[in-house]
């Protein structure tokens, strides 16, 4: 212990006892915390740099590493904590807190990152707050508090990884000096038990992992930290009043807390070739680091000198490096677009925006970014389901934006403009900068980061040109992004059991088909209840050879897991029929929906708001009753499952039930029961709504169908206020009468389609463009 006399090891109990308590703080805070790499970084680093935002966080990534890895961090920690309070000096040594302003700092964090240790370092306090962190020419500084100027950032985590390779280099060349001597020295003095543990310690890359903790959303309403420390202590500084507001928010609202972790910075890259045979000379008679980084010239040959010299000179390009990692691994959220879009206006001289051009403008900027290299995304801008709505301004994110800027008074909303408070242009003071202008702090955090300025100015030059086709190209790719993103989401070991007894191999993706010269007449074609757009994709293709756009959306809930199907309600899937419309609105002056059993009902319910460009409806198979008797009993199963929930915290007493399908290629073999409730509720609120469908209908059904009784298809055809309506029966006994074309069903409809085409081509009116209307078939 001699060696370490003045340090204090890490007190295992202490520590596993700490990380048991933040485990059970962190279930009882509102912060979302997620730690995202993907190589190797948190094993194999020494190092981690993480920019800092809050008092709290700097006790996470100590915790999210042994967690990970069960290795133990060492964390450089302010002196002032170690003043005064020796049970608060006392704990923060015994979990591996090191006082910055430590004798030995270099040295000693050296040695320990060879016993095993991963050091944790957070460079600079104040660098979220900073709002000029990077100049014209790309480079980083920071301001100082205490200069009251600005400065380049520290470089002490780029002089210490570097000295833990001098130290490795040295005790490596022992090795192939078999210097028994130096060997023995470094193996007491680093506490290793055999040659060969050492060997293996010092022959592991330096490294640096930049990292960076990004909060989203951020709020600065009062909380009850804040406000309650107030009541104790009157006249709280500034500095301490904005910490216990921004951070009493995160800690007790719903916040996501992402950190990405950046790729590892190796030392031996930032080395000239030339400086391994001064250490090759210097290294039989060091053994210390202490020597090497000390400061009195008269205790340092020329060599030294030259390696000193060397080590400070690589360390600023280090510096530079991972400083600019840490802030490009920010991860941008939608306030982030929403920040550098306003300011970008304000730049060119703009006062104000109009909604609907702000509202294009930020769905833009989503969809630029999502296509930018190596970003990280908060989760809200992958999953469509977030952002999907901001054309029409409906986005919680956004609403969460324009409260905060409202509550600062950054932004006001007159009649169809933003309007930009002067306040946005203001000045403010370093610790203030996040109560008064956190929009300022959101485009400073999201500037750095590669493509971002380029993405923000392309969206606003080229926002009032877009075209509807060009929108609906990404509305269709959200499409697709959201069954990557459902898909993935209910992929968890959680949900394997239920999923390892699913039997579809069929592609779930929506689809949509666009002939070379389509006709007039688009069609959005909807599949049924526990299928997916498989059930109607080669039918699709048939209309696209004969000239009609299609578009298959997929059902919320449908084509990845029963899981997923369990949290969706009707209106979802009806949801997923309307974006399909819109979508084929950009393509098509007119439009045919044409839906399979609860597809079928779908169509209906979507033709029942009469949305524009509603030439006709197509329903098969559409169930109003059910064959099967059990399903009177779905509402008292599912309160069951609910109540059962709620109070033992169970899934409930029956949440799934097999499935015997026609198509287990396609479709769902287990069955959530609240889903067969929701059809339930669909189906009453089409009875509800048929007489809401005034467009030229066309009803097809199977008269032995076994699923839906066959006289539902009467009761459509009476409910619906239609002139022109038509009820065509098909012999089967199956249900899945347009999947199979059964008793022709794919040529009824083509036919209907091409009559409807001809109706909008060269008729002045329905009535004399559509054959004779039959009278209905009683079943």
């Amino acid at each position: 212990m001699t060696d370490r006399q003045d340090e204090v090891k890490i007190n295992i109990s202490t520590y596993q006892w700490s990380v048991r308590i933040f485990s059970t703080i962190k279930r009882l805070l509102s912060v979302n915390i997620k730690m995202h790499h993907d190589r190797g970084q948190v094993a194999e680093g020494e190092i981690f740099l993480f920019n800092h935002f809050a008092r709290f966080e700097t006790f996470i990534p100590q915790y999210l590493i042994y967690q990970e890895t069960g290795a133990y961090c060492r964390a450089i920690a302010s002196s002032e904590f170690f003043a005064g309070d020796d049970t608060l000096a006392n704990y923060l040594l015994n979990v591996g807190a090191v006082p910055h302003n430590h004798p030995r700092l270099i040295p000693y964090l050296a040695e320990e990152i060879l016993r095993g240790y991963k050091v944790i370092i957070f460079p600079e306090g104040g660098m979220v707050k900073d709002r000029r962190s990077q100049d014209k020419r790309g480079g980083y500084s920071i301001y100082s508090r205490t200069a009251l100027e600005r400065r380049k950032h520290h470089t002490g985590a780029a002089v210490l990884s570097l000295a833990v390779d001098i130290l490795k280099q040295s005790i490596l060349l022992a090795f192939e000096q078999d210097n028994q001597q130096l060997i023995s020295h470094w193996m007491n003095k680093l506490e290793f038990a055999t040659p060969q543990a050492l060997q293996s310690a010092v022959e592991r890359p330096s490294t640096i992992v930049p990292a960076n903790i990004t909060f989203y959303p951020m709020r600065v309403s009062d909380n009850l930290l804040h406000s309650g420390f107030e009541l104790i202590n009157r006249g709280i500084s500034r500095r301490l009043s904005e910490e216990l507001l921004i951070e009493g928010n995160i800690l007790l609202k719903n916040t996501d807390m992402d950190i990405h972790l950046g790729d590892m910075l190796y030392s031996r890259d930032y080395w000239s070739w030339w400086v391994r045979p001064i250490v090759k000379q210097l290294a039989p008679k060091m053994e210390s680091l202490d020597e090497l980084l000390s400061r009195e010239a008269s205790q340092r040959t020329l060599k030294h000198r030259l390696l000193t010299s060397r080590l400070r000179q690589n360390a600023l390009r280090l510096r530079n490096d991972y400083m600019k990692a840490i802030y490009s691994e920010v991860t941008i959220n939608l306030s982030h677009l929403a920040a550098l879009v306003i300011y970008r206006l304000l730049e060119q001289g703009q006062q104000a925006v109009d909604v609907n051009l702000f509202h294009r403008m930020l769905y833009l900027a989503v969809k630029s970014v999502q296509r930018l290299p190596r970003i990280n995304l908060q989760r809200s801008l992958k999953n469509p389901d977030c952002y999907s709505e901001l054309m029409m301004g409906q986005c919680a994110g956004l609403d969460q934006f324009f409260l905060t800027a409202a509550q600062l008074e950054l932004i006001e909303q007159e009649g169809g403009h933003y309007l930009f408070m002067p306040k946005l242009c203001q000045e403010h003071e370093f610790d203030q900068i996040r109560l008064e202008n956190m929009i300022e702090v959101y485009a400073n955090e999201a500037r750095p980061v590669a493509g971002m300025n380029e993405a923000i100015d392309s969206v606003i030059s080229r926002a009032e040109t877009t075209g509807p086709v060009q929108l609906a190209e990404l509305y269709f790719d959200d499409e697709r992004m959201a069954y990557q993103w459902d898909k993935a989401s209910f992929s968890k070991p959680r949900h394997q059991e239920v999923n390892s007894r699913e039997t579809a191999t069929r592609s779930a993706d929506p689809f949509l088909i666009l002939p070379e010269k389509p006709n007039r007449l688009g069609v959005v074609l909807v599949h049924g209840f526990l299928a997916s757009p498989a059930e109607v994709r080669l039918f699709a293709e048939k209309l696209g050879h004969l000239g009609f756009a299609v578009i298959g959306p997929r059902l919320k809930g449908h084509g990845t897991s029963p899981w997923d199907l369990r949290e969706r309600s009707w209106e979802d899937w009806l949801t997923s029929v309307q974006r399909a419309y819109r979508i084929m609105q950009s393509y098509c002056d007119d439009i045919c929906l044409v839906g399979f059993s609860t597809g079928g009902a779908l169509a209906l319910l979507q033709a029942a708001e009469q949305p524009d460009g509603l030439a006709g409806v197509v329903a098969i198979s559409t169930p109003v009753k059910f064959r099967n008797k059990n399903m009177i009993f779905v509402p008292l199963v599912h309160h069951a499952n609910k109540l059962v929930s709620w109070l033992r915290a169970y899934e409930g007493i029956m949440p799934f039930r097999p499935n015997d399908t026609e198509h287990p290629d396609i479709n769902y073999s287990t069955m959530p029961v609240h889903s067969l409730f929701e059809l339930r509720l669909m189906v009453n609120q089409l009875v509800k709504r048929l007489h809401d469908v005034h467009c030229p209908a066309l009803i097809i059904q199977g008269d032995e169908d076994p699923v839906v009784v066959p006289d539902s298809a009467n009761r459509v055809y009476d409910k619906i206020s239609s002139k022109l309506k038509r009820l065509e029966i098909v012999h089967s006994q199956r249900h899945g009468i347009l999947n199979e074309n059964i008793d022709n069903t794919q040529g009824v409809v083509i036919q209907y389609l091409k009559i409807l085409e001809e109706s909008m081509v060269s008729a002045s009116t329905e009535q004399e463009a559509l054959p004779a209307i039959e009278p209905p078939l009683t079943i």
